[in-house]
């Protein structure tokens, strides 16, 4: 069973109709879109979202991503992108479940990996900068 985390954000997102193919279901590549709005809102709920990863002289490259789709989102239709913190000391490891908002449908699950890169040297760290870790523990709290 995939993880829920330790601290989620919830998304909603009206499908709109330049995101549907000729099908009237979202072309594929979209959902990476949806998956960066929902983590975006996780990184501001927790305090440290990409202008203060900035700031803190660490970018934060998405290294790896997993997507399962279960069923098409169509024009219209709005859908509820959870986003789920799962690890943070490491490397930043966020899980997401987008479902139909209506009926709690699971459409597509997914997780994305991110490690911290210092701006500067352009060093991947073996761990999560302490500026990071500890905003984190103060959203825990």
């Amino acid at each position: 069973m995939r993880s829920q985390g330790v601290l989620h954000s919830d998304t909603e997102i009206l499908v709109p109709f330049f995101d549907v193919d000729t099908m009237n279901v979202v072309w594929h590549g979209h959902y990476v879109k949806y998956l960066e709005v929902a983590r975006c809102a996780l990184l501001d709920k927790i305090g440290h979202n990409y202008t203060a990863m900035l700031e803190s002289g660490y970018a934060w490259p998405v290294i790896d991503m997993q997507l399962r789709y279960v069923r098409g989102a169509v024009f219209g239709q709005t859908i509820n992108v959870r986003a789920s913190l799962v690890e943070w000391e490491n490397r930043l490891k966020v899980n997401y479940l987008i479902t139909d908002l209506a009926s709690g449908e699971r459409l597509t699950r997914a997780s994305t990996v991110q490690v911290a890169v210092e701006i500067a040297t352009r060093e991947m760290q073996l761990a999560s900068p302490k500026v990071f870790t500890d905003t984190v523990e103060r959203a825990l709290k």
